[in-house]
């Protein structure tokens, strides 16, 4: 996974990798853009998602879609991230802070790694549930899908208002 903010038109506002990290981490929801799957449009569609810490972003989805049609036309997709935003009306702005991440996509993983994901999500989303939501899982797992996405850049920048 490479680090580069230098694409970014307004280098006034580019976070760090640290922050970048901790918006990474922090997320609650990312946009997954990918082509569709005739190759003639783009197809965006907001997700949960957890960071592995490492260079994957999991998602769940069902094991049949629209999602898994484009990435099998096209695994290169961009996933994006807004982290803290607040209007300020009497400044004509907004504050933000977002990380976008240019990624392959893939699906049809091995079963360990599938249920692996399913955990981490539970640990994020449900973490006072997680024994419960591991019984759930466990029950609908053949109806359950994960897309791993591989990071390969991540940018990130901001915008503070004093």
């Amino acid at each position: 996974m490479k680090f580069d903010n230098s694409q970014i038109r307004r280098q006034d506002r580019l976070l760090d990798e640290k922050q970048a990290f901790e918006i990474l981490q922090k997320g609650e929801y990312g946009i997954l853009s990918l082509r569709d799957e005739n190759g003639e449009g783009a197809y965006g569609v907001p997700l949960s998602y957890v960071w592995d810490r490492g260079n994957s972003i999991y998602i769940h989805c069902a094991p049949i879609g629209r999602k898994l049609q484009c990435i099998d036309a096209c695994p290169n997709v961009s996933f994006c991230i807004v982290g803290k935003t607040r209007v300020v009306p009497e400044r004509f702005t907004t504050e933000y802070e977002s990380v976008i991440l240019r990624c392959t996509a893939h699906h049809s993983l091995h079963e360990a790694e599938r249920m692996s994901a399913l955990s981490w999500l539970l640990s994020k989303y449900c973490p006072n549930s997680k024994m419960q939501g591991i019984e759930y899982a466990s029950k609908s797992f053949h109806r359950t899908e994960i897309i791993r996405l591989d990071i390969l850049e991540i940018s990130a920048k901001g915008k503070r208002v004093e």
